[in-house]
């Protein structure tokens, strides 16, 4: 049988009574769209993250461009990120109508390297866009000066960082706003597409309400500025409860499983380094190693099958080279590319397996 990086179905075993619970109390609530389910998911994480406000969206690529949007981002502002990420990260600032701008980003923790952001803001900069990769968050208070100082929005892009913390502080509640991704691999994950932008600000908060409902505020038919359908599903909102009181579980189990690859693999990979004031969630745990393909090659002999995030850094793609980034302008976003990889990585990953995993990348690298 194949090991992969994520699977769900353990998990699903253990939790089925109360998830299906959770679709057939949608369905019968007589409400399929914008019910109870929905508001009560934004109550309870905007409470779970001491914040005021959520608003639930369909994914977590619109949760990145509404929340532009609703900062006030859009055709000739540019938002400084990094190339380092999925792919939605820099749609979603293109769908804005804003540029990206990239820095590199560090190599000891694959993060946004904060102390090349100050020589990328131009008079066009509007807001700035760290992305929490991995599990750990970018360091944010360099940020936060640099915002203070020219009048800058921070949007945290907190897709892969569910319950991160950085000196304490809660990922998504450092910036103005933060973009969430529900996506099923997640930290916490739907079962299906899902998102959320969380914020205190009242105004973006009725901004993000507006734009995720055709921008429509309140009276249905009457737009009040051009928006999107953008609503989060009942379903997987309500699916999102049930889970969301085990989030810290979560966590936990990703991080027991993060140890136990540290006990056994440090000599042999570079493995994760967590930032000093960062507690890292491991949303997936990727190692280094310059021979990497073989490595992934080999280990398909074994059945185990696993991920780059990621292979392709944005700024080299086919489809963003109208941005004019050429090779070699980001270094160590190039290198690491070359070198990263994910092994697997879910609460639910049985020890026996993770042993198996262990014992196959040591026999690799014998």
């Amino acid at each position: 049988m194949t090991t992969y990086v994520w699977d769900y179905l353990r998990e699903y075993e253990s939790e089925r009574k109360d998830l299906l619970d959770a679709v057939e109390t949608v369905f019968g609530s007589g409400q399929l769209v914008l019910g109870d389910s929905v508001r009560g998911f934004e109550q309870e994480y905007a409470a779970w993250h001491g914040v005021r406000h959520c608003t639930g969206v369909d994914n977590g690529t619109n949760a990145l461009k509404l929340a532009l949007e609703a900062l006030g981002v859009g055709p000739g502002d540019e938002v400084i990120t990094v190339s380092n990420t999925a792919a939605p990260t820099v749609l979603a600032i293109v769908g804005a109508g804003a540029t990206p701008v990239f820095v590199d980003v560090r190599e000891s923790d694959f993060l946004m390297d904060t102390d090349q952001v100050a020589a990328a803001i131009t008079p066009r900069t509007k807001a700035l866009l760290p992305v929490h990769l991995y599990g750990q968050c970018v360091d944010m208070t360099p940020l936060q000066r640099l915002a203070s100082k020219h009048g800058l929005k921070i949007l945290e892009d907190c897709a892969q960082a569910h319950g991160a913390r950085h000196h304490g502080e809660l990922a998504g509640t450092i910036g103005d706003a933060a973009a969430f991704s529900f996506y099923p691999t997640k930290v916490l994950g739907a079962y299906g597409d899902g998102g959320a932008v969380i914020t205190d600000d009242a105004q973006i908060d009725a901004n993000m309400r507006r734009l995720r409902y055709y921008g429509m505020d309140k009276v249905y038919y009457v737009v009040q500025t051009p928006g999107h359908n953008s609503r989060l599903d009942e379903v997987q909102a309500e699916i999102l409860r049930r889970k969301l009181v085990r989030l810290d579980e979560y966590v936990a189990g990703r991080q027991r499983i993060a140890q136990r690859y540290a006990e056994t693999l440090s000599d042999v990979l570079a493995l994760p380094q967590v930032t000093p004031g960062n507690e890292h969630v491991y949303y997936v745990y990727v190692a280094r190693h310059p021979d990497r393909d073989r490595i992934i090659e080999e280990l398909k002999k074994h059945d185990i099958s696993l991920n780059i995030s990621y292979p392709w850094p944005v700024h080299t793609m086919t489809g963003f080279a109208h941005l004019g980034w050429a090779e070699g302008s980001l270094p160590v976003t190039e290198k690491l590319a070359k070198e990263i990889f994910s092994l697997p990585m879910y609460p639910s990953l049985p020890t026996d397996v993770q042993d198996r995993v262990i014992d196959a990348v040591r026999k690799v690298l014998a």
